[in-house]
């Protein structure tokens, strides 16, 4: 199920706009809207409000599907955001849609269909579904014959998304690009260096590229647009020019593909936003061991992902995470935002070049952090099965913390790597010295220290990290070994304790822990 704010956000401003967002009521299905046969939807209907003519309509029509509990009203402007129409959706609760002036309602109805298909099927985030690739490759096919060319047609970043069966006549720059499903580098690099990618995102104007890389034959682009959008482009490899009225018809042969783009784009939306729900349930337990999430072969590694330039913007510093990992080579980046925090889920094993594994993430972290020392990340431990999952983020997230506090080696740190760290930080703050440290020599000693100008806190402090060893803490306290023993004896005096026990020591290590991590004393109470 799929929300009407969540759908509009699927489909994209080319076509739709959310001017009310409703109560967040699931969108079933769609239905269009004939209000003399009392048809206004029923309960999860988006109903679509074909053919009105008055602002009064309109906000019978929001009333009438609010009652029937629907989840929203499709209208066309400027009946969206009359004050009656938006008067009647406040008081119901109802989602308000705009649906752009150039588009058509029979494209809108076959889009929203393809979409709520695709989110109410299974399987992993993937593109878009068979049927839309098909359709893609049909077209191509089609460009193919119109054109007499070789055809691909490619998204805004320049990816394969379908070819034409006739690429027998082509040059090493189109034989990579239909190897790799995606424009090679170092070509992207020379038409961009040529503006040609500026050009297809600025005009609806066919291109007829003659300044090519060397041993390529010319290419005749034609862009796809949606709503004033780019959404891609028809490439053709061409021996010369082309008659203007293939080029013409190639061009309403766009038109067409640009409604498939969207519906891709779209379903490739939905996927994506329900797998990081899925994942975000699966992080947290609420789900039954990750019930109905797609992941890779397991087990599995929980990373929380730390860039402190985003500050507490944690949308953007998703997305940043989400730009480097696509960066990198992973097209479809296991991320979600999580408590505050960006986390991702890699597969445990696996080869360094294999983008969502775990060596590959420490080679990503350990790149990035030479650019940028603020991109840090910390591992949780293994996760066997999916009901571990809660744990290895939980890890992740209580390590995270740590990063700039403790004196950790590395920008990616594992669990494994620095249990002791996150031990003595969990005891820490349960001593919490805000409270009180409960009695003990420790408030004796503060007190002293406080009003006779002494350091006993110091000195107890370094024996017992020296083990008691009194050359060692006194070479580390830069005093004679007899002038430790004197202050021992002395500290004695003023707080009786028993050094000899190891619970003695381990409970007053703690506290000085506390309170060097606090930066402050405890409660005059307390002393």
């Amino acid at each position: 199920m799929i929300t009407v704010a969540a759908l509009v956000d699927a489909v994209g401003p080319a076509l739709l706009r959310l001017t009310r967002a409703g109560d967040g009521t699931p969108v079933g299905d769609v239905t269009l809207a004939e209000p003399a046969e009392d048809i206004v939807g029923v309960a999860g209907d988006l109903v679509l409000g074909i053919g009105l003519t008055s602002a009064d309509a309109g906000a019978e029509l929001v009333g009438r599907a609010a009652a029937a509990g629907a989840s929203g009203v499709v209208v066309k402007p400027p009946l969206a955001r009359d004050p009656r129409v938006e008067a009647v959706a406040e008081r119901t609760g109802l989602a308000v849609v705009e649906l752009a002036p150039h588009a058509s309602w029979t494209h809108l109805v076959w889009l929203l269909r393809g979409v709520l298909d695709r989110a109410a099927g299974p399987g992993p985030p993937t593109l878009g579904d068979a049927g839309v690739h098909g359709e893609l490759l049909a077209l191509a096919d089609a460009a193919a014959v119109i054109i007499d060319a070789p055809v691909t047609i490619e998204d805004a970043q320049s990816r394969v998304l379908a070819h034409s069966a006739r690429q027998e006549h082509v040059d090493p720059a189109r034989v990579s690009t239909i190897v790799g499903r995606r424009v090679p580098d170092e070509v992207v690099a020379h038409f961009r260096a040529r503006g040609v990618f500026r050009r297809l995102a600025r005009t609806s104007e066919p291109l007829y590229i003659t300044d090519v890389p060397k041993g390529s034959l010319p290419r005749l682009v034609i862009p796809v647009r949606a709503g004033g959008e780019w959404l891609g482009s028809i490439w053709a490899v061409v021996a010369g020019p082309v008659a203007a009225d293939r080029v013409e018809e190639l061009v309403r042969a766009a038109s067409v593909l640009a409604l498939h783009l969207l519906r891709l784009r779209a379903q490739a939306g939905v996927a994506r936003r329900a797998s990081i729900d899925q994942l975000r349930e699966a992080l947290r337990g609420t789900t039954p061991a990750g019930e109905g999430l797609w992941l890779p072969d397991g087990p599995w590694r929980v990373v929380a992902l730390h860039a402190a330039s985003t500050g507490d913007d944690t949308q953007g510093h998703l997305d940043l995470w989400e730009s480097i990992t696509r960066r990198f080579g992973w097209h479809q980046p296991l991320l979600v935002d999580l408590d505050g925090g960006v986390f991702a889920l890699v597969s445990a094993h696996g080869r360094a070049k294999t983008a969502g594994s775990m060596s590959w993430i420490q080679g990503l972290v350990d790149a990035v952090h030479d650019h940028d020392p603020t991109l840090e990340a910390a591992v949780g431990g293994v996760a066997a099965t999916r009901a571990e999952l809660p744990r290895s983020r939980a890890e992740a997230a209580e390590l995270r913390a740590l990063l700039g506090t403790e004196p950790l080696d590395g920008p990616l740190v594992a669990i494994e790597d620095a249990w002791d760290t996150v031990v003595v930080a969990r005891a820490r703050s349960a001593v919490r010295p805000e409270a009180g440290l409960l009695g003990g020599p420790l408030p004796a000693l503060l007190a002293h220290d406080r009003d006779h100008h002494t350091d006993y806190r110091l000195t107890l402090a370094t024996w017992l990290r020296h083990a008691g060893e009194p050359k060692a803490t006194a070479a580390a306290l830069r005093v004679h070994p007899n002038t430790l023993r004197y202050r021992m004896r002395r500290m004695r005096e003023v707080a009786d304790w028993d050094l000899g026990s190891p619970q003695v020591r381990l409970a007053l290590q703690l506290q000085l822990c506390a309170l060097d991590a606090g930066g402050q004393e405890p409660p005059a109470a307390s002393r």
